[in-house]
């Protein structure tokens, strides 16, 4: 099992950016996600030694996101325990995208790799992002 942990705040992946000249249009990602991707594949290539796997994968990624400063002490510690959970925007796909994009060819080949998923949002007092990967017929809640 593969364990990877992204310091500071998740950022979901944004909606692409297009562009055209000369004839030609190009898609891009938007400025916050180019950064977020790059600080994930920092983060793998500091954490992560081998050469990308290059087989069928299960990824669990925990999203830890920051408790908003205006909160009551009882709706703050609801959220710490985990019994109030996020449910506004980035949407968990997008921070699921945004990771895994940034894992291909560091930590697998391609992200088409990743056959099971599980996805959590988590309020913390340390926002950042938890991976595990291990390989597909290790998923153990599947079974």
């Amino acid at each position: 099992m593969i364990r990877i942990e992204v310091p500071g705040e998740p950022v979901p992946q944004g909606r692409p950016r297009f562009s055209g000249r000369g004839g030609f249009v190009r898609s891009y990602d938007p400025p916050k996600s180019r950064e977020y991707k790059k600080k994930v594949a920092a983060a793998v290539k500091e954490q992560y030694h081998d050469e990308p796997i290059n087989y069928a994968v299960h990824v669990q990624l925990s999203i830890y996101r920051p408790i908003q400063k205006s909160l009551s002490k009882k709706e703050r510690e609801m959220r710490l325990l985990g019994f109030h959970r996020p449910v506004v925007k980035g949407d968990i796909d997008n921070y699921f995208k945004a990771v895994t994009d940034a894992c291909t060819g560091l930590l697998w080949v391609d992200d088409a790799q990743i056959v099971s998923t599980k996805t959590n949002k988590y309020y913390s007092e340390d926002p950042h992002v938890e991976m595990l990967v291990m390989p597909a017929d290790l998923d153990l809640e599947e079974k």
